[in-house]
C-alpha cells in the first residue's frame, strides 16, 4: 500500500510519516518511510547565512530538480518493496509551491504525475497557519513567514487534483492526527471525506 502525505510546513507529516511506520513495523509489518524533499531548508537556510534569496523562478527550477530526482527515486524502491509505503510530500508540493508563488504549473509536473503510480491513499494535512508558524519557529532549523504559510495553504487548496486528497485536521497533537489517519486506514469509504 502506498500514502502520500502532503500539506504545509509546520503540518505535521513528517512526525506521522514516521510514526505511520514505526507502529507498523511494531506490528511486525514491513513499512518503509520514503522522503521527498525538494531541498527547500538547505537553501533557505544558505540563503539567510549569505543574505541572498533566490529569484522565484531560479529556486523552483532548484526545488523542481532534486524533487523530481526523490520522487522518481522513491517509486523505484517503493515498486520494489511488498509492504506500507509511506511517502513524505510528493510533485503536489511543488505543484503548490508554484501557485504560491505566482509561478505557472507547466506541463512535465502534471505529466509526471499522470506516468507515475497513482497512491492508494493522498492525506492532506491541514492546519492553522498561525500554529503551523509556530511549530516552524519552535524547531529552529529553518524559518517560514506566517504570509507564506497562508499562501501555501491557500495554493494546495486551488490544486486541481485537490479532491482526491483524504484531509486530516492535524492542528491537534500527533497522536490525535495519527488516529484520525489510522482511522482511514481502517475504513477505506472514508477517504473520499474529510476527517
Amino acid at each position: 500500500m502506498l500514502i502520500v502525505l502532503t500539506g504545509i510546513d509546520g503540518s505535521g507529516k513528517t512526525t506521522a510519516a514516521r510514526a505511520l511506520v514505526d507502529s507498523a513495523r511494531t506490528e511486525s509489518r514491513n513499512a518503509l518511510l520514503l522522503s521527498n524533499h525538494a531541498a527547500r531548508r538547505r537553501l533557505s537556510l544558505i540563503g539567510a547565512r549569505i543574505g541572498w534569496k533566490p529569484p522565484a523562478r531560479l529556486a523552483d527550477f532548484i526545488e523542481t530538480g532534486v524533487r523530481v530526482v526523490n520522487v522518481l527515486i522513491s517509486h523505484a524502491r517503493a515498486s520494489r518493496f511488498d509492504g506500507l509505503v509511506v511517502m513524505d510530500r510528493h510533485l503536489h508540493c511543488q505543484l503548490a509551491l508554484r501557485e504560491a508563488a505566482g509561478l505557472p504549473r507547466g506541463r512535465f509536473l502534471p505529466w509526471l504525475l499522470k506516468a507515475l503510480p497513482s497512491p492508494d491513499l493522498m492525506i492532506h494535512f491541514d492546519v492553522d497557519p498561525q500554529r503551523a508558524c509556530r511549530r516552524v519557529m519552535a524547531r529552529g532549523t529553518d524559518s517560514e513567514t506566517l504570509a507564506d504559510l497562508i499562501a501555501f495553504r491557500d495554493a494546495y487548496r486551488s490544486l486541481p487534483e485537490f479532491d482526491q486528497f483524504l484531509e486530516v485536521d492535524a492542528n491537534g497533537d500527533p497522536e490525535a492526527t495519527l488516529s484520525h489517519i489510522r482511522l482511514a486506514l481502517a475504513q477505506p469509504s472514508l477517504t473520499s471525506q474529510p476527517l
